[in-house]
């Protein structure tokens, strides 16, 4: 009978892990853009925005409208950023965005 309820608990505990994710709350950050960039398939004009990045999904709002969308991946680097910062590319595609004093960075996948 023991066994059975070690497997119950196990079964509780790996359900669990996988319902945990679902309620994480989105990373939220104020970003300043300097100059204007593509982000995603879209062009953002320079100006602040709430940048909230969820699991994969990266999404651009000024005030209560959302002006872009990109999907991505968060990498680790080996040292903290020292700044919150937004790498452009050549192309003024968003590359990723790195955050003061983490070294997490978020790398757009477009």
């Amino acid at each position: 009978m023991k066994s059975n309820s070690i497997y119950r608990v196990a079964a509780l505990f790996v359900a669990l892990a996988m319902v945990v994710p679902v309620f994480a709350k989105p990373f939220t950050k104020t970003i300043s853009f300097s100059q204007s960039a593509k982000f995603g398939t879209a062009s953002v004009q320079a100006g602040e925005y709430l940048l909230s990045i969820d699991g994969s999904k990266a999404t651009v709002q000024k005030g209560k409208s959302t002006v872009a969308t990109s999907e991505g991946r968060w990498e680790e680097r080996d040292a903290k950023s020292q700044y919150t910062s937004i790498v452009v590319g050549a192309d003024g595609q968003v590359k990723e965005v790195r955050f003061a004093g983490e070294k997490k960075v978020f790398v757009f996948s477009e």
